[in-house]
């Protein structure tokens, strides 16, 4: 039995690279791993079981839809442009409170929908050009929108790799809010500072040349009732669980979205923004589709339970001490998938340890978003070197990029080393 998933496995990984080198996207390469996984099993084509996959994490893509829907309303409405624009113009006289709040500014896009790319594309250009007036190079200014669109994606409410893996250990998504919220905030301040504290007064008059004009009728008000309204509904489900209407996040994140369209100064295409989100979307739903197939088909053949025992047996100490190379190297090949492939079974290990499943995972999740920046994929690492009009080598952006995420792994691998004393963080 054994040997035969690890056959199967040897399979889906020769199948898997071989699909890279000949240049087809991550999510295909995934496709193919688990097509050519389930005829080595014996399965042929189980079309039963691939549709199933596919169907997984549809609850998640809903999420990052509607989340993501909401954020383009925002920004299309010019709520995004006039928040950056506010900033700037009260307080650039104060270095300290304009980095941290371009680094909270940086974090909401990705907390609210799960994704460092949304945050990329929403406010990194806007937060590169105030960075590169205050001095900050551009290289600099690429390594601070990556890192913290990372943590931004770990954050919460909506962290992918921390809901991917409770799925699959049928663990509550619930007791994450501060366990990820804490380390995610501490990350981003010392990556903004440590990269952005050097530099020089910035230039309100040319910042403001490059920046969008937002309307006139824009203001403040307009920007908090759709948060208002999307934090009102997700207390009062927590709340009052027994009393209120399930509503679903989907929902929330569409009654947000619908406010902000009703509130918006300027007439806005909502059937446009809609096919454009869609659009940013696909690869990140077709990566969790592909990642929902190869999950099933791994669990039909067998090589889940083979990677779970693996996991299991392993020394403690080794698994805890090879984490912070472990989880980035798993997650720039696998992106998203290496949460349900090997989250699990580590959730499951550090359980049997007597570690707190929650808080340990938090740790881990905010640890695999670094992968992002690592080949064979770093799609979102090169994604934000062009936001950011970086023209350096790739290579210089990893290396600014080096000391933040030591500092960041080493947060994510003391949480799990002390969940069991973290425990309070939880509210359980």
């Amino acid at each position: 039995m054994y040997t035969s998933a690890a056959i199967v496995l040897g399979v889906m990984v020769l199948f898997y690279f071989i699909a890279l080198w000949i240049k087809l996207s991550t999510e295909l390469a995934m496709l193919v791993a688990a097509v050519a996984g389930a005829f080595a099993g014996g399965h042929f084509f189980p079309a039963r079981h691939v549709a199933e996959g596919a169907i997984t994490y549809l609850d998640i893509n809903l999420i990052f839809f509607c989340a993501t829907l909401f954020m383009n309303i925002l920004k299309e409405s010019g709520g995004v442009a006039y928040a950056v624009r506010s900033i700037i113009k009260t307080f650039h006289k104060s270095r300290v409170l304009l980095l941290i709040l371009l680094a909270f500014l940086l974090l909401i896009p990705g907390a609210l929908t799960g994704a460092g790319s949304v945050t990329v594309l929403i406010v990194g250009s806007m937060v590169a050009v105030v960075l590169n007036y205050m001095g900050v190079t551009k290289i600099k200014t690429a390594a601070i929108i990556f890192l913290i669109a990372g943590l931004s994606a770990a954050a919460p409410p909506v962290s992918l790799w921390a809901m991917m893996t409770a799925a699959g250990v049928n663990m509550p998504y619930v007791g994450f809010f501060w366990p990820l919220l804490i380390p995610c905030v501490i990350g981003a301040l010392f990556t903004i500072f440590y990269l952005g504290w050097k530099g020089t007064k910035i230039d309100v008059d040319k910042a403001f040349e490059e920046l969008p004009v937002p309307p006139e009728k824009m203001n403040w008000t307009r920007i908090a009732i759709p948060f208002l309204i999307f934090f009102v509904l997700m207390f009062m489900g927590r709340k009052w669980p027994h009393d209120t209407p399930v509503v679903g996040m989907p929902l929330m994140f569409l009654f947000a979205a619908l406010a902000s369209w009703l509130l918006s100064p300027k007439k806005i295409d909502l059937f446009k923004i809609s096919a454009a989100t869609l659009k940013q979307l696909l690869p990140l739903i077709g990566t969790l589709t592909c990642v929902g197939i190869l999950v099933q088909i791994m669990t039909l053949t067998g090589v889940r339970g083979l990677l779970a025992i693996t996991f299991i047996t392993l020394p403690a100490f080794l698994v805890i001490g090879s984490l912070f190379f472990f989880l980035p190297i798993t997650e720039s090949v696998l992106m998203y998938g290496s949460a349900a492939v090997f989250g699990v079974p580590l959730v499951l290990l550090f359980n049997s340890m007597g570690l707190n499943p929650i808080v340990a995972l938090a740790g881990m999740s905010v640890i695999w978003p670094l992968g992002d920046a690592l080949p064979p994929t770093a799609i979102i690492g090169r994604l934000t070197v062009d936001v950011a009009g970086a023209k350096d080598s790739y290579g210089k952006f990893l290396k600014q990029c080096i000391v933040p995420a030591i500092v960041i792994m080493i947060l994510g691998t003391l949480m799990v080393i002390y969940s069991k004393h973290l425990g309070f963080l939880t509210g359980i």
